[in-house]
C-alpha cells in the first residue's frame, strides 16, 4: 500500500469509529533540531521550550548531569515541555519514537538504602539494617550494543549483557494545576519505567491542556522488569520523535503499540491496582476500537495477554498489559 493510500485508509477507519484525526501531509512536516540545556523537576504546565505542529519531527537528546558523575549529584531533570499546536483537552497525543540511540560510553546504576523493591522505605518499614549505598559504572560498547560490569567480589568476575535502550519518562502535563515530581507515573504517563517504550514504538498519551505539553527523559540502556534496585543502566541518548494528534479521542491511561502488541500502562499502589487499571483499560480499548463484546474480550484477554511489571519501586507502581495483535480483527 502506498503511503498516501495508507493514510487515506487510516483516516477512513477513524471516521468509521466516530473519531476525527489530524493526518498531516508529508509536505507539511517540519524537522526540528532541538538541543536542551536545562531540565525541569516536575511534570506541570509551564512555558514550552519548543512549539511544533502535528506531523513534525523533532531531533533532540536527553540530559546529562551531576547524578551520573558523582554520589549525591543532582538529577538533571526532564526535557520539555514541547507544545503541539492544535492539541486540546480530550484529544490523544501520538508520539512515535523514530530513533533512540545511546550517545555515551558509560551507564550508572545505584543502590539506595531507602529506595528499591527490596529495601525498607516509608511504605514498608523494617527492623533490619539498610542496604548499603553502592554505585556501579557499566561500560557501554555502542558498536556491539553491549554493556559490561566488573564483579570483583563474585565468582563470575565480569558480566557482559546485550542492551535494550528505553525511555523511562514520557508524559503530558497532568490535569488542572497538578504538578508531579519527575519520579512519579500516572494517567499522564511520567516515570513509568516501561521497557516497552523503545525505538520503533508509538506511545499514546491523554491531553489535559492546550498544546499537550510533552516531556521526556530518563534513558536506560537496559532495565529488568520491576527496576528492582531502583535504577536501570542510567545514561543518555539521542532521540527522534514524530508527533500527531487524534482529535476528539479521549483515553484515560497511556497506551503503547509496536508490531506485535497493543498495550496499556496502569500505575498505582498497591501493585494489584496498577494491574487492574491496565487490564480494564485494555479491555475497553478492544471494545471501543476493535468491536469486541465486553465479556468475550474479558475471556480472550484472560488467556492470551502477557504482562510486564514495569516498575515496583516508584511512588506508584506501573504494570503494562499486552494484547497480541494477531488476535485483532483484520481491517
Amino acid at each position: 500500500m502506498s503511503q498516501q493510500r495508507g493514510k487515506t485508509a487510516l483516516t477512513a477507519l477513524w471516521w468509521t469509529l466516530g473519531i476525527m484525526v489530524i493526518m498531516p501531509s508529508v509536505a507539511a512536516q517540519t524537522r526540528h533540531k532541538f538541543t536542551p540545556t536545562v531540565g525541569v523537576p516536575t511534570f506541570a504546565v509551564r512555558e514550552p521550550v519548543l512549539r511544533i505542529k502535528p506531523g513534525d519531527i523533532v531531533e533532540t537528546e536527553t540530559l546529562w548531569g551531576g547524578w551520573y558523575e558523582r554520589p549525591g549529584g543532582a538529577w538533571p531533570g526532564e526535557v520539555g515541555p514541547i507544545y503541539i499546536e492544535g492539541a486540546a483537552p480530550g484529544d490523544t497525543l501520538v508520539v512515535k519514537i523514530l530513533k533512540l540511540r545511546l550517545n555515551r560510553d558509560v551507564a550508572i546504576s545505584r543502590h539506595n538504602p531507602t529506595f528499591g523493591t527490596l529495601v525498607a522505605d516509608r511504605f514498608t518499614p523494617m527492623l533490619t539494617d539498610p542496604i548499603p549505598a553502592r554505585r556501579f559504572t557499566w561500560k557501554i560498547d555502542r558498536q556491539n550494543n553491549t554493556a559490561t560490569l566488573e564483579l570483583p567480589k563474585s565468582r563470575l568476575g565480569r558480566v557482559e549483557v546485550p542492551l535494550s535502550p528505553m525511555l523511562g519518562r514520557v508524559a503530558t502535563a497532568p490535569p488542572g494545576e497538578e504538578s508531579w515530581s519527575g519520579l512519579w507515573p500516572g494517567p499522564f504517563g511520567g516515570n513509568m519505567d516501561a521497557a516497552d517504550v523503545h525505538e520503533g514504538v508509538t506511545v499514546y498519551l491523554p491531553v489535559f491542556h492546550e498544546g499537550a505539553l510533552f516531556y521526556f527523559g530518563d534513558v536506560h540502556a537496559l532495565q529488568g522488569d520491576g527496576e528492582i534496585a531502583g535504577t536501570g543502566l542510567e545514561t543518555t541518548a539521542e532521540v527522534t520523535f514524530q508527533f500527531d494528534l487524534i482529535k476528539g479521542k479521549t483515553i484515560a491511561w497511556p497506551r503503547i503499540e509496536d508490531e506485535t502488541f497493543i498495550m496499556v500502562a496502569g500505575s498505582g499502589r498497591p501493585l494489584i491496582d496498577a494491574l487492574r487499571i491496565a487490564y480494564v483499560e485494555l479491555i475497553k480499548w478492544l471494545i471501543d476500537e476493535y468491536g469486541f463484546d465486553r465479556w468475550e474480550a474479558y475471556q480472550l484477554v484472560s488467556q492470551v495477554t502477557v504482562m510486564r511489571v514495569a516498575n515496583a519501586v516508584d511512588p506508584y507502581y506501573t504494570v503494562v498489559a499486552k494484547f497480541p495483535k494477531k488476535y485483532l480483527p483484520k481491517k
